[in-house]
């Protein structure tokens, strides 16, 4: 039997409690191709059975709702899976599994968790803002795995009170801090007014990235594994160029002295997204 569900907590909370003792289930929140005569059923969250399989679980491992979270939040198609064959473990222990790595449930969930984590981990330092007029920040970007939100503490406290919206292209999504509140919302297209200087803190950042890069020294392998190419996309300073993927793009001059750049941002709220 397939087991479909939304890809919530509580859906997968729900078909686990279907699907525990048939060593056969498979569950999955994507597509999946049947094969001749296989059955299948969706499966809807019930909010009840799902809490009362919530407490018993956190009864025998206290932090396992935090890996369904992580595992939940992975890009891979097989993550329901994996998921059901960790939680599975987990019930049949009656106890944390979490270090036995020599069963192949705990070790495909462990690097799972671990591939989320890390994305999310090397986002910091990879999305990039831009300035609107309004004075909030907008940064575009298409992660492997949903964890847009996961980088709102981190730019919170890097930013203050200054709005941003990280647009998570790939799911239509968005996370969004308004300088006060933290929250998550649907966001398919964004049409941004940038600021006047947006495009001069753009050539600035172009400028120092050819500054600082040795043309006789390139070390491309090197520097795709710790900037994966999939990242570049929504990179100003155009890393392709470097790599020699792409023609190298000459940076603008700096500003003079009455062209200097003065960053405006402000704790105005952000604006409703087109045809909202």
């Amino acid at each position: 039997m397939i087991y479909f569900f939304d890809g919530s907590k509580d859906a997968f909370l729900t078909a686990f409690l279907l699907a525990y003792r048939d060593q056969n289930a498979v569950l999955t929140a994507g597509n999946r191709q049947l094969v001749l005569g296989q059955e299948s059923v969706f499966v809807s969250a019930d909010h009840e059975r799902a809490r009362r399989c919530e407490r018993r679980f956190t009864e025998l491992d206290a932090r396992c709702m935090h890996d369904l979270s992580l595992l939940l939040r992975s890009g891979e198609d097989g993550r329901g899976q994996i998921a059901l064959n960790y939680f599975r473990k987990i019930a049949e222990r009656g106890r944390p599994v979490r270090g036995e790595m020599a069963e192949d449930a705990v070790r495909e969930a462990s690097e799972c968790i671990r591939r989320v984590t890390l994305e999310a981990h090397r986002l910091k330092g990879f999305v990039r803002f831009m300035e609107s007029a309004s004075g909030a920040l907008y940064a575009p970007l298409a992660p492997d795995n949903d964890v847009c939100d996961l980088l709102i503490p981190h730019f919170r406290a890097r930013l203050g009170n200054i709005p941003f919206v990280l647009h998570d292209v790939r799911r239509g999504k968005a996370a969004v801090w308004d300088g006060t509140h933290a929250f998550k919302a649907p966001l398919t297209e964004a049409e941004i007014l940038l600021s006047a200087d947006e495009d001069k803190w753009q050539a600035l950042w172009r400028q120092y990235y050819a500054s600082v890069n040795i043309p006789s020294r390139k070390r491309i392998r090197q520097m795709k594994g710790y900037m994966p190419v999939r990242y570049w996309k929504f990179m100003p300073e155009n890393p392709s160029a470097a790599a020699g993927d792409l023609p190298m793009q000459r940076a603008a001059p700096p500003a003079e002295q009455d062209g200097a750049l003065h960053p405006h941002g402000s704790s105005r709220p952000l604006p409703p997204p087109p045809g909202r």
